[in-house]
């Protein structure tokens, strides 16, 4: 059976400027049954999937995934990804390498945002669906951006350099030494950044395996909902019991997720404000 944990909610915003590099498109053919676009932005590629159908007349909310890197997304996404663009969401992503979120792929992701609201008239909160190491991209941009953020799905995501690269692979991409990312590691670490998320009342819903032998439950999602708990954050975690880090349907066609993204809260949330 599975097991979900939850907490509460509070807000704030808070913002960083970011500026503009060269940016093009160019349609690039069909993926999951939508019209897909290639965007670059720099040395970086990007994308957007097109619905064919828009969610709501006038709004255009979308899906922020990552890592988009090689394949990704890839046919394990393919379940939750058409079933939002069914429901009319854009679904977006660009590729900053394994960046393990430092801050040239912060500003990288910043620059893609601020393309694509503006390009695709894009709602400027996106969604952020991150998987894996994805976690450590989106979630370090997410906290530098609670204001351009929605609401966030983490499948196993990564939330602790520490549990994966480990410090002496993402010191690299830092432009710093393992020693060095270590003693700034609270200004890089996602478990160490949620401040912000939880006073802007970014809600958040995790899946991850208790079997997870590559990004660990209790070093990454366990550690999360109990520092986001004690921020005023609201989160969620859906244990899979007996599973570890793999492509399969029990994180990856899950429908709590794809509700949860179309909705943008949690049920609870979405039915008080029906109410009101």
């Amino acid at each position: 059976m599975k097991r979900i944990a939850s907490r509460p909610l509070c807000r704030f915003l808070f913002t960083v400027a970011v500026p503009c590099l060269l940016l093009s498109s160019a349609a690039a053919g069909d993926q999951y049954g939508a019209k897909r676009t290639t965007i670059e932005i720099g040395n970086h590629k990007g994308f957007i999937l097109q619905p064919a159908k828009p969610a709501v007349e006038g709004a255009r909310p979308w899906v922020w995934y990552a890592p988009t890197i090689g394949s990704h997304p890839n046919k394990s996404n393919e379940w939750v990804l058409r079933k939002l663009l069914d429901r009319g969401f854009y679904v977006g992503g660009i590729n900053v390498g394994e960046s393990y979120g430092s801050p040239a792929g912060r500003k990288a992701f910043s620059e893609f945002h601020r393309h694509v609201v503006h390009e695709y008239k894009l709602e400027s909160k996106a969604r952020l669906l991150a998987q894996s190491r994805g976690g450590l991209m989106l979630y370090n941009w997410a906290a530098e951006n609670p204001d351009k953020v929605r609401c966030i799905v983490g499948i196993y995501p990564v939330c602790d350099l520490r549990s994966y690269p480990g410090l002496n692979k993402a010191a690299g991409a830092y432009g710093l030494t393992p020693a060095e990312l270590e003693k700034q590691l609270t200004q890089h670490n996602p478990i160490d950044r949620l401040e912000p998320l939880a006073k802007a009342g970014v809600p958040i819903l995790h899946i991850h395996g208790n079997a997870d032998a590559v990004v660990p439950l209790e070093k990454n999602s366990r550690v999360m909902i109990d520092r986001y708990a004690a921020l005023g954050g609201k989160m969620k975690l859906i244990i899979v019991p007996g599973k570890g880090h793999a492509e399969i349907p029990e994180y990856f066609q899950e429908p709590r997720l794809v509700q949860f993204l179309s909705d943008g809260m949690f049920s609870d949330e979405l039915d008080k404000k029906k109410r009101e």
